[in-house]
C-alpha cells in the first residue's frame, strides 16, 4: 500500500513538473512573441535561443528565429532556420515562402543534379510529410493488415477478393514502410547542413594550407560526408565535395 501512494504521489509530481514547464515555454514564447511585434528583434531572439536550449522544439519556434535573424540581416543563419522548421512543417505556406524570400538573396545558387529517377521521385514524395506522419500512416495500416487477417481466420472468409485484399494491404504496408525508412535514412542518418557565413572557402583537405576549390556562400546546403577536426567533408547539390571549416556552417 505503501509502494502504491509513493508511485501516486511520483506520477503526480511528473505530470506538475511537465505542466509547469509547459506553462514556462509558452510564456517565454508568448513574450518573445511580445516583442517581435514591437520590433525588439534581438530581444525577441535572445528569448527564443533561450527556449531552444531548454529543448524546445516546433516549427514556430523556429520560423520566429528565423524571422528574427532576417531582421537582423543575417541571412544564413535566417536560412538556417527556415529549414529546421520547414522539417518540422514541410506544408507550411509561409515557412516556404520566407525561405524561398530569404534564399533570392545569395550571391550563388546550386542547382541539384538529380542522377538517380528513382530517388527523385521518392523525394518528391516524401517531402510533403513529417517523418512522424510517415510512421503513423505505416503503423495504422500494419494495425488494419493485423485485424483483416484476424478476421479472416476467425470468421473464416474465403474467396478471391479476400485474397487480393490481403495483397493490397501487404502492399500498401511494405511502400510506407519503405517511404517511412527512406526519410529516416535521407533526413537524419545522413546528416546535412547550411553555410551560415557570409562566405566560405571549400578547400582541398582539411587545413588552410590546402587549396581553394571554390567559395561558398551563405545558405548553400549540402551532407556530411567526413569529419576531421575543425573541418567537415561535405557534399553540395550539384556534387562538388570539399572540406569546410565547423565554425562556418551549421548541421539542420
Amino acid at each position: 500500500m505503501n509502494r502504491l501512494i509513493l508511485i501516486n504521489i511520483f506520477l503526480l509530481l511528473l505530470i506538475f513538473a511537465s505542466s509547469s514547464f509547459c506553462l514556462g515555454t509558452d510564456s517565454l514564447f508568448n513574450a518573445g512573441n511580445q516583442m517581435y511585434q514591437n520590433k525588439e528583434y534581438d530581444k525577441a531572439l535572445a528569448i527564443y535561443l533561450e527556449l531552444e536550449q531548454k529543448n524546445y522544439q516546433s516549427a514556430a519556434l523556429y520560423f520566429n528565429i528565423g524571422n528574427c535573424y532576417f531582421k537582423q540581416g543575417k541571412l544564413g543563419y535566417a536560412i538556417l532556420y527556415y529549414l529546421r522548421a520547414d522539417r518540422l512543417d514541410p506544408n507550411d505556406a509561409d515557412i516556404s515562402a520566407n525561405l524561398e524570400f530569404a534564399r533570392m538573396f545569395m550571391p550563388t545558387r546550386m542547382e541539384g543534379i538529380k542522377i538517380n529517377p528513382v530517388t527523385s521521385f521518392l523525394s518528391k514524395i516524401v517531402d510533403a510529410f513529417t517523418l512522424n506522419a510517415l510512421a503513423w500512416i505505416s503503423s495504422i495500416l500494419f494495425i488494419l493488415l493485423i485485424s483483416f487477417l484476424s478476421f479472416i481466420i476467425l470468421l473464416q472468409w474465403r474467396g478471391l477478393f479476400y485474397r487480393i485484399a490481403v495483397y493490397i494491404f501487404i502492399a500498401f504496408v511494405l511502400v510506407s514502410s519503405g517511404l517511412t525508412s527512406y526519410k529516416y535514412r535521407t533526413e537524419y542518418v545522413t546528416e546535412k547542413g547550411v553555410i551560415v557565413a557570409d562566405e566560405t572557402r571549400v578547400l582541398s583537405g582539411p587545413g588552410e594550407e590546402n587549396d581553394v576549390e571554390f567559395v561558398g556562400v551563405f545558405g548553400l546546403t549540402f551532407e556530411i560526408e567526413k569529419d576531421a577536426d575543425n573541418y567537415y567533408l561535405v557534399l553540395f547539390e550539384n556534387k562538388r565535395k570539399g572540406w569546410v571549416k565547423k565554425g562556418d556552417v551549421e548541421k539542420i
